[in-house]
């Protein structure tokens, strides 16, 4: 069964229903799921999943890389690296995810738009949205994490606000450094600039990352780029 619109936008919809009606946005979630003719938000899901760009991306990566998932706000960048997180634990690897933006109800309402239950994978997932979120803290709490653990920084931009934190570049060598060390996969999220033009190009790329201070984004082995219903992935040379 062919959906009317990507599946980012039914989400949006689904948004819209529970400011507007003041429903919980699981309920809203269902709604559209109706009108798309699936019983429930998590079977309509599961069926967008089967063929999911995470699922495709996710064998490309290897230990030790360190990837960048970019987008303009509303379009699926958090959904892509939770996805990709989701992957990974299906593999049997664990996950991390580390917020500056989100809550630990956000990130597990997040888990319900892509029609997953927290709970199904309790024990190979963690949250963490500390105050204190920076390189180091990372190192620290995955110091003991296995060869192949996913671990998602949300997003990069933030780690460059607090005054106390090393410069961005220091911060991004550390962790590449550690990943590569300890066998993770890192990835952040990260914001693209307001003067990106969809009319130009497609999707963003390196050029669009939003950079308030200098930062050689070389030092990422992969990029995934959305816009709309397209996606970009490459490895750098």
């Amino acid at each position: 069964m062919k959906l009317s619109a990507p599946v980012y936008h039914l989400k949006r919809t689904a948004k819209r229903m529970s400011r507007e009606e003041g429903i919980p946005l699981h309920d809203a979630l269902d709604r559209i799921a109706a009108t798309e003719g699936f019983s429930a938000w998590s079977m309509l899901a599961a069926k967008a999943a089967a063929a999911t760009p995470a699922s495709r991306l996710f064998p490309q990566f290897q230990p030790g890389d360190l990837v960048l998932v970019g987008a303009r706000p509303g379009q699926g960048k958090t959904l892509m690296s939770l996805e990709l997180a989701v992957e990974a634990m299906r593999s049997g690897h664990r996950a991390a995810f580390f917020s500056l933006e989100y809550t630990e109800k956000d990130v597990q309402d997040r888990f319900r738009v892509i029609g997953v239950d927290p709970a199904q994978f309790e024990k190979l997932f963690e949250v963490d949205c500390s105050d204190a979120i920076s390189a180091d803290y990372v190192v620290k709490q995955m110091a003991a994490a296995p060869r192949g653990t996913v671990v998602v920084i949300d997003y990069l931009q933030l780690l460059d606000q607090r005054r106390e934190n090393p410069d961005l570049t220091v911060q991004v060598r550390a962790l590449k450094s550690f990943a590569r060390d300890k066998g993770l996969i890192v990835v952040f999220i990260s914001q693209i600039d307001r003067s990106y033009d969809p009319s130009i190009k497609p999707c963003p790329d390196l050029d669009d990352v939003r950079l308030p201070n200098p930062l050689d984004l070389k030092l990422f082995d992969k990029t995934c780029f959305l816009n709309n219903s397209e996606v970009q992935f490459r490895i750098a040379s």
